[in-house]
């Protein structure tokens, strides 16, 4: 079995640098130590697993559990009992309630739902492009990039428009949270705001049901009930915060790799239909998942010849599986022409029983996002392309985001 003299810490992980690019490093676990301990400040001993076929067969391996409250008292010990109390949802679930819950939200939030939103979602993107100053520098990502999803899954979900700065806000904080005492604080009063205000907007939408996704939820029963209470707050919790962060952050990096590699960019622009694939190898090259959610090991496990011990937590570093030679030609080159068998492939999306639900919907958002932006504004540039772009530094690299996207829509003509 292999061991690691020399493990990842989740300090090194969160370093700048590391931020900038954390490509080289991932490229050299993968030869070098492909699982890898870390040494995280929560104390739970944690493996990253990094190639492709490793990182597949382990995002749907049943010993690798996703209910982490239920099977591990230690991470109730690292979140606290504010992140409990949003968590019973099925991204935190394992079969047969993960069954269960997961058929009645995809009872709701179908295709055919995600679909007939292409309508608003194309006014969304017009209304707030006509909000952007056209020759002056504008953050892309404040002024576009997260607005359209909060948006769009604030309109699906019924959110009333007055109310949902603050969501974004609560979110946010839940969403950077640290290690550090003034951290936890923070995140334990955000969640505790999550939970009263869903719990507040669904008894307005059991007294006053809508066409909206939550008044469908609190309506959907199968052969064992509905949801329950919790599931609910959880559930509108959980599509609320993976409906709008993760679409957001790819949103940004899909215009700034396209801006920075200007054959893509012209390929797209000559050729719209291509959207499609570049939205797919964006989402393979550079996506903002870096990470799965963690599992726990139920058992010992043993992966690429590292034994897993049993209590262990696990990582899956999406972002270096999507760029692991052994599975994809010239991984580290952005090509929107790649074939589209290897696009398919990519591992942005999760694989096995926790597919993201929400795929057809961030896959919509981005396309009509570029294709709006591009169509609009065919010359949109980057404000200083000398500059260095800044990259998110936060303590778990789940999300892989700028921290902000400064452009011109309508440079002044050379």
């Amino acid at each position: 079995m292999t061991t690691v003299d020399d493990p990842v810490t989740a300090a090194e992980r969160c370093t700048a640098q590391y931020r900038r690019n954390p490509h080289p490093v991932y490229a050299n676990l993968r030869e070098t130590a492909p699982v890898c301990p870390m040494r995280p400040p929560h104390g739970v001993d944690t493996y990253l697993i990094t190639r492709y076929e490793d990182a597949r067969a382990a995002l749907a391996d049943p010993r690798l559990s996703k209910d982490m409250y239920g099977a591990m008292d230690a991470y109730r010990r690292i979140f606290g009992d504010s992140s409990v109390a949003l968590d019973d949802h099925m991204l935190n679930s394992d079969p047969p309630k993960h069954t269960r819950l997961r058929k009645l939200v995809s009872s709701t939030f179908t295709p055919r739902r995600v679909e007939s939103l292409r309508p608003r979602i194309q006014d969304v993107v017009g209304t707030l492009l006509d909000n952007c100053a056209p020759r002056e520098t504008v953050d892309l990502l404040q002024a576009f990039a997260f607005p359209l999803p909060i948006i769009v899954i604030c309109e699906l979900l019924g959110v009333p428009p007055d109310e949902r700065s603050e969501l974004q806000r609560l979110s946010t904080t839940v969403a950077q949270t640290g290690f550090s005492k003034e951290s936890k604080q923070a995140q334990q009063k955000a969640e505790e705001g999550l939970h009263a205000y869903f719990a507040d907007l669904l008894a307005r939408k059991r007294a006053h049901p809508g066409e909206d996704l939550l008044s469908a939820l609190i309506a959907a029963r199968d052969e064992d009930g509905g949801l329950t209470e919790e599931e609910l707050i959880s559930t509108a919790f959980l599509l609320m915060f993976a409906g709008h962060k993760t679409t957001a952050y790819l949103i940004g990096n899909a215009v700034h790799h396209l801006l920075t590699h200007p054959a893509q960019l012209r390929a797209v622009r000559e050729n719209p239909e291509l959207v499609g694939q570049a939205v797919e190898e964006l989402v393979r090259y550079d996506g903002s998942v870096e990470s799965a959610t963690f599992r726990h090991a139920t058992e010992d496990v043993l992966i690429a010849g590292t034994l897993i011990p049993k209590g262990s937590l696990v990582q899956i570093a999406i972002s270096s599986a999507n760029r692991d030679p052994r599975k994809f030609d010239s991984p580290d080159e952005f090509d929107v022409m790649r074939p589209k068998n290897a696009q398919s492939a990519h591992l942005g999306f999760g694989h096995g029983i926790h597919y993201c639900l929400g795929a057809p919907l961030a896959r919509l958002e981005t396309q009509l996002a570029l294709t709006g932006l591009l169509s609009r504004f065919p010359r949109v540039a980057l404000a200083d392309p000398a500059r260095e772009a800044t990259w998110l530094e936060v303590p778990f690299p789940a999300f892989r985001g700028l921290a902000e996207l400064p452009v011109v829509l309508a440079p002044a003509a050379p």
